[in-house]
């Protein structure tokens, strides 16, 4: 069955080219890149990094300190770019708390926060007092964070499937409103950087020495980063006079768990989620003008 095209009243993101869209369409004008050489807490890796800047900063609202960690103050940093929160409160107030979805992907969430209070483990091996894993480093820290944050009560969850979590978020989103389930979804990512990522992907000889180089034949591996984007999906923008800043035309999902960290030769499962995607928003291929 076609999906609805569903209208995104908002959207948002700050990354290592600056906090909001203006600052990253700047950056892409001027062929500015946000990478810098490794300087991030201790780590000494031959590498570049994407650090959004200002992260140390920032302080999360009151009464929602024990959410405190990298991840979520990531996540309250890019909320309060280009005018989301008000899109929010007035979705909010349109359709009802609970009637609004939370519906967020994250691969390492606070992990780096956990990797923090290990460093001020006791002598028999404890993590300090201070420590709460469920508000940091759970997973679904992020979508607590910001369900609490933005007074948002329907349903709220958070999708972990590495590279492809802040994509399935939106599959999630148009089968909870095409059910009826909720009128509107704030929808996004937010994945902020700890030395168990710098370090892993390094283990796999992955990190490039210098500046990333997609598509170079002589490309000698990735370049990690972070960063946040939201995305404020309502089921109906016309009844209220307000125009869609974009549009959830389809989309498509596939598992084919061919390997660990490895996609299929062929890209047969990259192949399925694309066909699957042009189905439901009952498109032809050329009408793409752009695959990230």
């Amino acid at each position: 069955m076609t999906a609805t095209p569903w209208p995104i009243s908002s959207f948002t993101l700050s990354t290592a080219l600056g906090h909001g869209n203006a600052a990253a369409l700047a950056a892409l004008q001027a062929q500015r890149g946000g990478l810098a050489k490794t300087q991030f807490l201790d780590a000494e890796l031959p590498t570049w990094i994407g650090v959004v800047p200002g992260l140390d900063d920032v302080r999360l609202p009151a009464g929602l300190q024990e959410f405190d960690c990298r991840n979520n103050r990531l996540a309250w940093l890019a909320l309060q770019q280009d005018g989301l929160l008000d899109a929010v409160q007035r979705a909010r107030a349109r359709w009802g708390a609970h009637r609004i979805a939370v519906l967020l992907g994250t691969s390492t969430s606070g992990l780096l926060h956990t990797e923090l209070a290990y460093r001020r483990r006791g002598p028999d091996g404890a993590l300090p007092a201070d420590f709460v894993y469920a508000p940091t480093h759970n997973t679904n820290s992020v979508a607590a964070f910001v369900s609490q944050a933005l007074r948002l009560d329907g349903p709220s969850w958070v999708v972990s499937t590495a590279c492809s979590s802040s994509a399935k978020v939106f599959a999630s989103a148009a089968r909870l409103i095409a059910a009826g389930l909720v009128d509107a979804a704030l929808v996004g990512g937010v994945d902020s950087l700890c030395l168990t990522t710098l370090y892993g992907f390094n283990s796999l000889e992955l990190l490039s020495p210098e500046v990333c180089r997609p598509w170079d034949a002589q490309r000698r591996g990735l370049s990690l980063g972070e960063g946040a984007a939201f995305a404020l999906i309502e089921r109906d923008l016309q009844s209220a006079g307000s125009s869609a800043q974009g549009w959830l035309l389809g989309a498509g999902e596939s598992n084919d768990g061919y390997h660990m960290s490895s996609p299929h030769p062929q890209g047969l499962g990259a192949v399925q989620a694309m066909r699957a995607a042009l189905a439901d928003a009952a498109i032809e291929p050329a009408a793409i003008d752009y695959v990230n």
